[in-house]
């Protein structure tokens, strides 16, 4: 399920790419392009809710990368990897997936899509994010 999972992540990076370049896109093409690329309904699934996931809290995830990425704008940084940091700051907060799970995928995705130097500025930005992030407190576990 693992490599079905970077699937969907790569879906959802297309579908996050597309957007950024073209705002108007409609609710029935992105369908359409998850339904064409993943024949798996939780595939798919997957892949929606990370996309739409992402876009629900785009302003907070710029916001956040904003901060992060020393001597770098959002605006200026190439287009996919600007996304690749959306999605995986977005995955970030998912309880489920491990941050070095994440951190990895993006990378991946980056080594796949972006620059020579993306691997690096991805897994540069990410990591600084999730140190940086507050965290939960910690439950206490009894020993029983």
């Amino acid at each position: 399920m693992i490599r079905k999972r970077s699937l969907g992540r790569e879906v959802a990076l297309q579908l996050l790419f597309q957007h950024d370049l073209n705002r108007s896109i409609s609710r029935e093409d992105v369908l359409r392009h998850v339904r064409d690329q993943l024949e798996n309904e939780e595939l798919s699934s997957f892949a929606l809710a990370l996309y739409d996931g992402t876009l629900s809290k785009l302003n907070e995830i710029d916001e956040q990368l904003g901060k992060v990425a020393e001597n770098w704008r959002l605006v200026r940084m190439a287009v996919i990897d600007r996304n690749i940091l959306r999605l995986g700051a977005f995955e970030l907060d998912d309880v489920e997936t491990p941050a070095t799970v994440v951190i990895n995928e993006a990378i991946e995705l980056a080594r796949k899509y972006g620059s020579a130097d993306s691997p690096a500025f991805v897994n540069g930005v990410l990591d600084r994010l999730y140190r940086e992030r507050p965290r939960p407190p910690a439950t206490e576990s009894s020993a029983d």
